[in-house]
């Protein structure tokens, strides 16, 4: 290794634990309050990713809580969902140019959802409405979730301190809304098409690499650690990660 790959190195533990410390100092002074949904309490609530195999939980009735992440929704139509009770999107999915943002908007063209989450945006409100007006997606409440709110929750259901500095640490969307299910006191939350270990997108065939494999991994096993009532609905999601397969005991309704 030469001189000027370990200067660089070096300034890179330099730049990060400075950008660590600064987000820490602007946490503790915000103090954000985590987010808490409370249409969520007290339900049975899926969570959607668009990882290729999602399957519909068992004994999934119209009292569940469906939660869909950025194209997601294209899976749960298949399961006769028109519109999800929420949907918590990334910043980029609004104007990004990239392949991935790209096929976000064209499989959400024309649809709509309950409340929309929009994570990190960074721009005012009104530059978001016009953009989701873009690729006319529509819905019936928005709330924008900043850096330190998405970190507060993060702490509160697991007591991670984790900044997100880079790629190698952030969290997939899909566990965020798990994290948030929790926080809002859901009886119980199933993933279903979140899975750390797949590859591509079940509402394309480009294929692209899936990102936040091994901070996603880390989270599900400490929340299983913890006791979290969190389940999947695939079973190959069940054999990697350990997460308990979803089987409900069918209710009184269900069975007559």
């Amino acid at each position: 290794m030469q001189n000027d790959d370990l200067e660089n190195i070096q300034h890179g533990h330099v730049f990060r634990a400075k950008q660590w410390i600064y987000r820490l100092i602007k946490y503790l002074l915000v103090r954000p309050e985590p987010v808490f949904d409370p249409t969520l309490t007290g339900k049975i609530v899926a969570v959607v990713g668009s990882a290729p195999q999602a399957n519909m939980p068992a004994n999934m009735d119209d009292t569940y809580r469906i939660v869909t992440i950025n194209g997601s929704q294209h899976t749960v139509e298949s399961w006769g969902v028109a519109k999800p009770h929420i949907t918590i999107m990334q910043y980029n999915q609004i104007e990004g140019l990239n392949t991935n943002a790209r096929e976000v908007r064209r499989i959400l063209r024309g649809r709509e959802t309950g409340t929309l989450y929009l994570m990190l945006w960074r721009h005012g409100r009104r530059q978001l409405e016009q953009g989701l007006r873009a690729f006319d997606y529509r819905c019936d409440n928005l709330e924008i979730i900043d850096r330190y709110r998405r970190v507060s929750l993060v702490r509160k259901v697991s007591g991670v301190l984790n900044f997100e500095l880079d790629a190698s640490t952030k969290y997939s969307n899909g566990i965020i809304a798990a994290l948030l299910a929790l926080n809002s006191n859901a009886s119980a939350v199933i993933l279903s098409g979140i899975d750390p270990s797949s590859a591509g997108h079940a509402y394309n065939h480009v294929g692209l690499a899936r990102k936040h494999s091994e901070p996603d991994m880390n989270m599900i096993r400490r929340l299983i650690k913890l006791g979290m009532p969190i389940f999947t609905a695939d079973p190959n999601v069940s054999e990697a990660t350990g997460l308990p397969l979803w089987q409900p005991v069918p209710t009184a309704t269900q069975v007559s």
